[in-house]
């Protein structure tokens, strides 16, 4: 059974405390009661430390959160490296024959020196099928950065085998010759009947000597300096 007195006490201690904060003076809080003193001191000690942990902590909060998140990117890189470290001989054997392989590339493109031989090949792999060159034109050289390119305006008239098998001929030249913009028709001239014309542009590709290299990289420079 609750003892009356004791509810009797915390009414009449309730009712006190109420009558503190009554009237109160903002001015003059030196002049409150003690319980508004200690309730305003706790508010503000309570006030300063939210500040402070929003001002300083908060930015420490997000520096640490930074370098958590470097952390599971260096985790990452190491275990990429640890993977590359373990493959390192099969990465070696992989980079060993892709040289071997950029070197054969290397062997299917002419220096500037068998150029014309290599001309005297297509002209001679039309000859050979007995078809006639109406046209063959070599074009400007177009120099890039490790190889320079040269098209070939050519009309050839023959049968329609012979212009298909010197087709496959120029695909199985040692070099690389490339056609391009293919048209094909039927010839008009005199005699000239089942006989077809082909009109493309060959493109043949040499490799750059060391001296047109380094022309060819001071000429990109020079263009990405104008820009």
């Amino acid at each position: 059974m609750a003892n009356p007195n004791i509810n009797i006490d915390l009414n009449e201690w309730f009712e006190k405390a109420q009558e503190q904060f009554r009237g109160l003076n903002p001015n003059e809080p030196g002049q409150w009661p003690l319980l508004p003193k200690v309730t305003a001191f706790v508010a503000a000690a309570c006030f300063v430390v939210f500040l402070g942990w929003y001002l300083l902590l908060s930015a420490q909060a997000e520096e640490l959160q930074a370098e958590r998140d470097k952390e599971n990117q260096l985790k990452s890189d190491y275990q990429a490296k640890v993977v590359q470290a373990v493959n390192l001989g099969e990465l070696r054997k992989q980079l060993v024959q892709v040289g071997e392989y950029v070197k054969q590339l290397e062997k299917q493109l002419p220096g500037k020196a068998e150029m014309a031989a290599l001309l005297s090949d297509i002209n001679q792999a039309g000859l050979g099928r007995g078809l006639d060159f109406d046209l063959f034109r070599p074009g400007q050289v177009d120099v890039k950065e490790y190889y320079a390119e040269l098209p070939i305006a050519i009309r050839v008239t023959g049968r329609y085998h012979d212009i298909g098998a010197f087709t496959g001929d120029i695909a199985n030249l040692s070099r690389i010759v490339t056609l391009h913009n293919l048209n094909i028709g039927s010839s008009t001239g005199k005699d000239s009947s089942g006989t077809l014309f082909m009109e493309a542009t060959a493109r043949t590709y040499r490799y750059l000597d060391s001296a047109e290299i380094d022309a060819a990289r001071a000429e990109q420079q020079k263009k990405a300096g104008g820009k």
